[in-house]
């Protein structure tokens, strides 16, 4: 039986370590449209580097208000923890989450079921740039790129492009570990 409920999610991260993040999107993929969205800013307890706060307008004084990851788990748990797991480039995103659990040794689930929609765009879509930008351009999305709002919405409506186009999202599914 086909899976039902995808969690598209796109975190940004503060630094090149890519052990925190910053901020964190998700957009909830059920029946084949969006139904639900969350955004947060993410309080890294970590310096910022010049470079990543460029890239994503966020810094030391944007996130001074924001709740730590620790803080924000309760909320977003349940959200990550209602379907499969999707991103674009999901080694990243999902690694990154695995790093902030250990960081602050919050224990979840040893493994998540996810869906990368790189690997799945290479297979559906050969000879075209698998890039998030230019996907997004591709099927008309709009995109505010490398926000993470924008980016987990572009990934949630990349993976219902894919599945309105007849692909099948399971077959691409692997397990992440996580602890």
């Amino acid at each position: 039986m086909p899976v039902q409920r995808y969690v598209a999610f796109d975190v940004e991260t503060p630094n090149r370590y890519n052990s925190r993040m910053s901020a964190i999107g998700i957009s909830v993929v059920e029946d084949g449209r969006i139904v639900r969205e969350f955004y947060s800013l993410v309080d890294p307890e970590q310096p910022f580097d010049w470079f990543n706060s460029q890239l994503t307008g966020i810094n030391e004084e944007t996130v001074f208000d924001a709740p730590s990851f620790p803080e924000l788990w309760p909320e977003i748990e349940p959200l990550l923890s209602s379907g499969v797991l999707a991103a674009h480039n999901a080694s990243f995103d999902i690694g990154v989450l695995r790093k902030c659990l250990e960081s602050y040794e919050i224990a979840w689930k040893p493994y998540v079921r996810g869906v990368c929609t790189v690997t799945m765009g290479r297979s559906l879509l050969p000879g075209i740039s698998h890039k998030l930008n230019d996907l997004c351009e591709h099927y008309g999305i709009c995109l505010n790129h490398h926000r993470a709002d924008s980016d987990s919405h572009a990934c949630a409506e990349i993976l219902i492009r894919y599945m309105e186009s007849g692909a099948e999202p399971e077959k691409y599914i692997r397990s992440y570990r996580m602890a």
